[in-house]
């Protein structure tokens, strides 16, 4: 995925098997400079001047994260068309498709392209607000790369983050990405119109997001039929 936080792959230096080799050569000792913590750190202090920009303009953020396909963008387009005084920042690897979708909602969207980076971060978000007009905004989302693990690592300073579990997903998603269902604020249950087709159990799905997010808020939704999405906005606006 990408480098930078830690996930990409190292060169490996490889001979055929059983082929001798052409020369020979000494590896000097391995030496492992971690570099998470430093990263994470500055993301941290953008993180956090983010926040003060938010706070100064009296912005309540949320940050929206899922694996790919679990309906952020349809949510949010329905939710920036109901919501008034809303805005959007998107992330994708590549694309403006999402930013173009969204703004045909009559609110403002800006699109952050990562390319290779499989993650917001604070910084990519800084640049992204110098494209914002806040004027009258009262509410900003996040929608984070499609991906349940390197966004988890990283704050953007938002006030508040909501995961999403489709039910297309299986009911153990939860348990298998335990650390960013952890740090959720609410974790939305979304395409319940799908539900009975995809066999979803949902006992099941809400007993490991139980498990998962002791302290998260639960709500279902289906954005296609509507269901669910007046309790999801009295959520934001509360």
């Amino acid at each position: 995925m990408c480098d930078s936080c830690g996930c990409g792959h190292p060169h490996e230096h490889a001979h055929t098997p059983g082929e001798p080799h052409a020369h020979t050569h000494d590896h000097p000792p391995v030496r492992t400079i971690p570099v998470e913590q430093p990263a994470l750190a500055l993301n941290q202090r953008h993180a956090d001047q983010n926040r003060g920009w938010f706070r100064a303009k009296g912005l309540r953020v949320i940050n929206l994260l899922s694996s790919p396909g679990a309906g952020k963008t349809t949510l949010l387009e329905k939710s920036l068309r109901d919501i008034p005084a809303a805005a959007a920042i998107v992330g994708d690897l590549q694309t403006d498709n999402d930013s173009a979708r969204l703004r045909t909602s009559g609110a403002q969207a800006i699109q952050i392209t990562t390319g290779a980076t499989c993650h917001l971060d604070a910084h990519m978000v800084m640049h992204a607000l110098e494209k914002l007009d806040a004027t009258g905004l009262r509410h900003l989302f996040i929608e984070n790369v499609g991906n349940l693990v390197c966004p988890a690592s990283y704050d953007l300073g938002e006030d508040r983050r909501v995961v999403l579990l489709s039910v297309t997903e299986g009911e153990d998603k939860p348990l298998k990405y335990p650390v960013i269902f952890l740090n959720a604020d609410l974790v939305l249950v979304t395409k319940t119109d799908l539900a009975k087709a995809a066999g979803f159990d949902r006992k099941q799905a809400l007993a490991n997001i139980r498990q998962a997010a002791p302290k998260a808020a639960i709500l279902e939704v289906s954005a296609n039929t509507g269901d669910g999405l007046d309790a999801w906005y009295q959520w934001i606006t509360a």
